[in-house]
């Protein structure tokens, strides 16, 4: 997978690209990023990339003769010719879930265009596939929700995580029907009066499953009710919980 980034802070992402599994994933072959700065593209001595907005108004607007032109040189120099689905990040995009971030990592390459200032001239938008915002906030720029994208998607990445079954049962996976994850244990069985609970340490598998789905269940409904509203409301996979298991059991359990 490839991720081209548009910023005019690149720096802002060394370290980033330089540790944990976002690391792992480029020294695999398995994930490529770049970056380039509207800031060579710009106009003028000042080498200027923004400019005031006509009918007034407070803040600076980025250019579209200069963010264009920037996401069509990554375009132009694309690694065996693939171009990038182009994404504008910016909190009047679509919201971040999980069903979107699969969606992205399975994409060959992706570009993520990040605004700074007031916000972007308004035809950039002609010039992108899809808009996502990472909630309902405004920061100084889009070079943390870049990151968040790129985090996201690498994990996902085949051979990037030790544990391939991590991204399936978790909070707001397909596979659950987008719940949040139930409650985990390790070591030790007991702290300061806090026990592990007995279904956990007793070995019955059907029973273990069960008790997850409950508490995911339990703990969707008390936590995130807008989710679980939402969940019903679209017959996400999320039947009346009466019991059942929530996948399959072998052979021979009770």
């Amino acid at each position: 997978m490839r991720v081209d980034v548009v910023t005019l802070f690149p720096e802002m992402f060394a370290g980033f690209v330089a540790t944990s599994f976002v690391k792992k994933a480029i020294e695999q072959g398995r994930l490529v990023v770049r970056f380039r700065s509207p800031r060579d593209f710009g106009l003028g001595r000042h080498k200027s990339v923004d400019d005031t907005p006509y009918g007034g108004g407070g803040g600076m607007v980025m250019r579209v003769d200069v963010l264009v032109p920037t996401m069509e040189s990554l375009d132009a120099d694309a690694p065996g010719g693939v171009r990038a689905h182009r994404v504008l990040l910016t909190p009047q995009g679509q919201l971040l879930d999980q069903r979107k971030v699969q969606g992205l990592a399975t994409r060959d390459a992706i570009m993520l265009v990040c605004g700074r200032y007031e916000g972007f001239d308004e035809r950039v938008r002609a010039h992108v596939s899809e808009e996502i915002s990472l909630g309902d906030f405004v920061m100084t720029g889009g070079e943390v929700a870049a990151m968040a994208v790129v985090d996201a998607c690498a994990r996902l990445l085949a051979g990037v995580l030790g544990n391939e079954t991590s991204t399936i049962e978790e909070s707001h996976s397909p596979h659950t029907g987008g719940l949040l994850e139930y409650p985990h244990y390790t070591r030790p069985p007991e702290f300061r009066g806090q026990d592990v609970p007995d279904v956990l340490v007793g070995g019955n598998h059907a029973e273990i499953a069960r008790w997850r789905r409950d508490r995911s269940i339990e703990r969707t409904r008390a936590r995130r009710p807008d989710l679980w509203e939402r969940l019903e409301r679209g017959r996400a996979g999320v039947p009346p919980f009466a019991g059942g298991r929530s996948k399959p059991e072998t052979e021979g359990e009770p």
